[in-house]
């Protein structure tokens, strides 16, 4: 059985590895052995004025410094020095107990996350906040409404040009005469 956390894992070993390949594009021709210093170095000012498509599709722009600590970090242990290290943080909810939510909301979709807090303090005595167990069924792609549908985007505040839509607020302006 697979568990949320196993998933989770999965998920940041996989963000972690193209987050190295957009490392290991930037690195090899700046840390080839042939090049003098000063070849070196200008390559590495060229790539740190440049602003590259980053691991996920955004711009980003890489500094000097970080460039030569990445050139350091492949010299010394290949392509595995630039994939960034997994956070070593302990979990402050244990696996099963958010595995059981997990388990209760895929059981019955339309629950809420207050109703799976109450199973699961029923169950076990305790259980995390509402909000934690909503986080998790939005990681995991539990997110649903009491229908059973998922939730549909509106009232949103956008416009499509300045001015186009206007916000208030009805508290506060001119007192009306009685």
């Amino acid at each position: 059985m697979v568990t949320v956390h196993d998933q989770d894992r999965a998920k940041r070993a996989e963000r972690a590895r193209a987050v190295g390949l957009f490392r290991y594009a930037l690195v090899p021709a700046a840390a080839d052995a042939q090049l003098s210093a000063r070849e070196r170095g200008a390559l590495v000012r060229e790539l740190a004025a440049a602003e590259h498509a980053g691991p996920f599709g955004e711009p980003v722009r890489v500094s000097r410094a970080t460039l030569d600590r990445w050139i350091r970090a492949w010299r010394a242990g290949g392509f595995d020095a630039l994939v960034p290290e997994t956070r070593r943080v302990a979990p402050r909810t244990e696996a099963q107990v958010l595995d059981l939510a997990a388990a209760l909301k895929r059981e019955k979709p339309e629950r809420t996350a207050a109703q799976v807090r109450r199973v699961v303090v029923a169950h076990l005595g305790w259980a995390p906040s509402e909000r934690t167990l909503q986080r998790l069924f939005e990681r995991l792609e539990l997110r649903t409404r009491p229908d059973g549908q998922a939730p549909q985007a509106f009232g949103r505040f956008q416009a499509a040009h300045p001015n186009d839509r206007w916000v208030t607020d009805a508290l506060h302006g001119p007192k009306p005469a009685l």
